[in-house]
């Protein structure tokens, strides 16, 4: 049995970044992953040529998760998405250039254009937004923005910033601010797909002296009197170690951990309210309507975007582009939710269907396991569990207020600040 001042369960992006971190701190750690390759949800699939991410990916620039891998020198390669799209409709797609392009439109009202003008400068003000405590994105939005036309644009922005549908639960100031970051900052779509930073951050875990175990499952986790002393896996191998960090979903470190009932862990399983999302991806010969790059959909909960206009994904030329319909936690029918979003390809690019090279559908995947929302005792999930010493969770759950990769990344720091006493800097930039 050798021992591991940290094992770290699951090799998704949180856990390959505190293995990066721990790392970097001269910590002996090992990193535990069930699948036969890390990377998790983060991973890229290659299809007849073409790079598929699983599902919609992309980076905000003005996140926490973009500045610490700048820090660290990851290649961050690709391009921003253009805003030349539409809008959908009542089955029908409005041209979107810009947001001066929508006001001059006849698609708003006079009053709903004022309105829209406000809102936007809201959004694109510096500093939060006010919120009243714990009120939902639909009460802010209810209060805040009468016309229905522009509420349903806020409601479009927000799915898409945030990958998530629930305006009666998400919380409005985190969900706000994550709208601010996506218009003010913008994101990013990567060369080659998001395994381009699985691959780096891999690279320098192990060249840390971060040891790695792949197709391999964590079984259970270890404690006695109050603290952690191992890690069993599930073909005999048993680590010791004073620390262990959860990278898998709170369902499944729930599961890992015996007692778990007497513990947090059990109420943040209970919480938890997964963002799930149907997606589409097509690899095409080409774009069958070039001025129609992305599309949100307002009375639909769907978004499309042309991942090729920002990233290279093919190796030819052809076009890599992406399609979600936002599931709520329990909202999902695979069957209608690929007619609707074949209709929606339709709609946008008619005659796609003869021009498919490539094809993946995910039916019902989690975008994350949980984010910031009302029904929550607390707005903090982790990184500590209280009742047992030694263990911490990170992850896109175990968010702060943070979304996406944000609180995968923010959450890792947070986790590893605490397996070196409280003394490491966990703040972006220090």
């Amino acid at each position: 049995m050798k021992p591991y001042d940290t094992v770290i369960i699951g090799g998704g992006v949180a856990g390959l970044m505190a293995a990066v971190e721990l790392g970097r701190a001269g910590k002996p750690a090992i990193l535990v992953e069930k699948s036969n390759r890390v990377g998790g949800r983060a991973i890229t699939v290659r299809k007849n040529g073409a790079l598929f991410n699983l599902g919609g990916h992309a980076i905000y620039k003005g996140g926490e998760a973009y500045a610490i891998l700048k820090q660290w020198g990851i290649a961050l390669e690709g391009g921003q998405p253009t805003f030349n799209g539409s809008f959908i409709w009542n089955d029908q797609a409005f041209p979107l250039a810009n947001p001066a392009k929508l006001l001059l439109s006849s698609f708003l009202s006079w009053s709903g254009k004022g309105e829209l003008v406000k809102l936007f400068w809201k959004l694109f003000k510096s500093g939060p937004i006010a919120v009243r405590p714990g009120e939902s994105l639909r009460e802010w939005a209810e209060r805040e923005l009468r016309d229905p036309m522009v509420r349903h644009i806020f409601y479009s922005l927000t799915r898409t910033a945030t990958y998530t549908r629930d305006p009666d639960y998400q919380l409005a100031g985190p969900a706000l601010k994550q709208v601010q970051r996506s218009l003010k900052s913008g994101v990013q779509y990567l060369h080659g797909g998001w395994q381009s930073i699985v691959d780096q951050l891999r690279e320098k875990a192990v060249q840390a002296g971060v040891k790695m175990i792949e197709h391999s499952a964590a079984a259970r986790v270890v404690h006695e009197g109050g603290a952690v002393r191992q890690v069993e896996l599930e073909d005999g191998t048993v680590l010791a170690a004073a620390h262990v960090i959860s990278t898998v979903s709170p369902e499944v470190t729930f599961r890992l951990v015996p007692g778990a009932e007497r513990t947090v862990l059990s109420r943040w399983k209970d919480e938890a309210r997964p963002a799930m999302a149907a997606c589409l991806d097509l690899c095409l010969e080409r774009l069958p309507s070039p001025d129609r790059q992305v599309a949100l959909g307002l009375d639909r909960p769907v978004f499309f975007s042309n991942h090729s206009a920002g990233a290279k994904l093919t190796e030819d030329g052809k076009v890599v582009v992406h399609l979600m319909k936002y599931n709520g936690p329990t909202d999902s029918d695979p069957a209608a939710d690929l007619q609707l979003l074949e209709q929606t390809m339709s709609l946008l690019h008619p005659g796609w269907e003869q021009l498919v090279a490539a094809k993946q559908f995910l039916p019902n995947i989690a975008v994350v396991h949980d984010y910031a929302h009302l029904g929550r005792k607390q707005l903090e999930v982790g990184p500590s569990v209280p009742e047992i010493k030694g263990l911490y969770v990170a992850g896109d759950w175990a968010s702060h207020g943070e979304y996406l990769l944000d609180a995968a990344a923010t959450s890792a720091r947070r986790a590893v600040g605490q397996v070196l006493g409280g003394a490491y800097r966990t703040a972006v930039g220090e």
